[in-house]
Parts: structure tokens; C-alpha cells; sequence
């Protein structure tokens, strides 16, 4: 190699490291990574921070890689770190992209292992680079964890409406709709959805309608 794994730098060790160890067990049509021009990546464009008459954003919040079951069901969230951090330093930052996308497993790697948090049993581990969870282990443990009935898992497996002037739902639309669905398909008939003006109540009810008719739950 050019560089030793200390000289590199946190892009370096995804394209040498993560990357390949990923792409080993996944399809790559499954895996968001972080650039400016994917909206879907891009999945909080900055808090908005207003003293007195100056309004300024916060950097926008991208995850490194974010890996999906489908277009409509994230399932785990990558972040990467240069080889100078230890393995499981980017998983607290892993934690918090997964808690606000609803994703059940979050994961971190310094190009030598990857640490993971389960939020299904609440348990971290360390493993090496060769041992990344190939999707089918993740859906495993994301269903029996879950108690993924067969009516539930036809509503995960039924994609969102899309169209030429349909814009893909936005991770807190993403959440809403996942979970009215799950309750849906749980035998709840009687939800609230509480969402602030201009977050899309139209279109997340809309979705939800979707899917419900297309599945034939109701």
C-alpha cells in the first residue's frame, strides 16, 4: 500500500477497508453512502440556530453508510473512523443516526474490526473486518427480535407510491408511516399521529393509505 493504515484518512480507510468488507456480504443497490447531492443520504439538512436577527444552520447530518432491507426499511447504520481512533469510537455517533431513523442495528469501524450496538437485546460487541452481517442474518435477527409476524413482514416488503413528481418520504415520514403500519398490522385499529405544520401530514397519511391498500390489510 501507499500509505500505512495510521497515514490514512478516514476516506482512505472506507475505500481500502470498510467498503470491501461491506460489499462482501451485501448488494450494493442496498447501501447509501454520504455525498452532498443524495438528498435521501443527507437525512437532516442542519438545525436552524436564530440570535437575534442572525439565523445560521448547523452542519448538515450525513451517516457514512446506511444499509436498507428495501427502499422503504432502513436497517443499519455504518460510521467510519480514521485508523488513530480506536474501533468503537464512531458508534456513539452510529447510535444517534440510528435512534433518529428508527434502525435497529448500528455499527463502527476504524478499518481494523467493527464494533455494534443491537437495539433489538440492548447488547455491544467487537468483531473483525470478515465478519460483517450478510442481510439475511440482519432480517433474521431484526424478525425474531421483533416478533415479525407474517402480516407485518408484507407490509415491510410493500415499497412507498412512487411517481415522476413523488419525492421519496423523509426519515421522520419514514418513521410515522413504519410504525402506524406495524400497529396496523398488529391488530391496532385506533392511532394519533401528532405532527407540526409544513412535516407533511398529507403525504404521510397518503403513504400509510398506500399501503394499507396494497397490501390488502384494509
Amino acid at each position: 500500500m501507499v500509505l500505512s493504515k495510521k497515514q490514512m484518512t478516514e476516506e482512505d480507510i472506507k475505500l481500502q477497508f470498510i467498503t470491501p468488507a461491506i460489499l462482501a456480504k451485501w448488494n450494493i443497490q442496498n447501501i447509501t453512502m454520504e455525498t452532498p447531492v443524495k438528498q435521501n443520504v443527507r437525512f437532516t439538512d442542519g438545525k436552524i440556530n436564530i440570535k437575534g436577527n442572525i439565523v445560521s444552520r448547523e452542519k448538515a447530518k450525513k451517516a457514512d453508510y446506511i444499509l436498507y432491507i428495501n427502499s422503504g426499511t432502513p436497517i443499519a447504520i455504518v460510521e467510519a473512523k480514521d485508523n488513530n481512533h480506536s474501533i468503537s469510537h464512531g458508534l456513539q455517533q452510529a447510535k444517534t443516526y440510528a435512534e433518529m431513523l428508527d434502525v435497529p442495528f448500528a455499527f463502527s469501524s476504524n478499518g481494523d474490526g467493527f464494533a455494534e450496538h443491537d437495539y433489538i437485546t440492548g447488547l455491544e460487541k467487537q468483531f473483525s473486518m470478515d465478519q460483517f452481517p450478510s442481510p439475511q442474518e440482519l432480517i433474521e435477527r431484526f424478525t425474531a427480535g421483533k416478533s415479525i409476524t407474517p402480516v407485518e413482514q408484507k407490509v415491510i416488503d410493500e415499497p412507498f407510491y412512487t411517481g415522476q413528481n413523488t419525492y421519496p418520504p423523509r426519515y421522520y415520514q419514514r418513521n410515522a408511516i413504519n410504525r402506524t403500519l406495524s400497529a396496523i398490522a398488529k391488530g391496532q385499529n385506533r392511532i394519533l399521529l401528532c405532527m407540526a405544520t409544513g412535516t407533511g401530514k398529507t403525504y404521510t397519511a397518503f403513504q400509510i393509505v398506500w399501503r394499507l391498500l396494497q397490501t390488502g390489510l384494509k
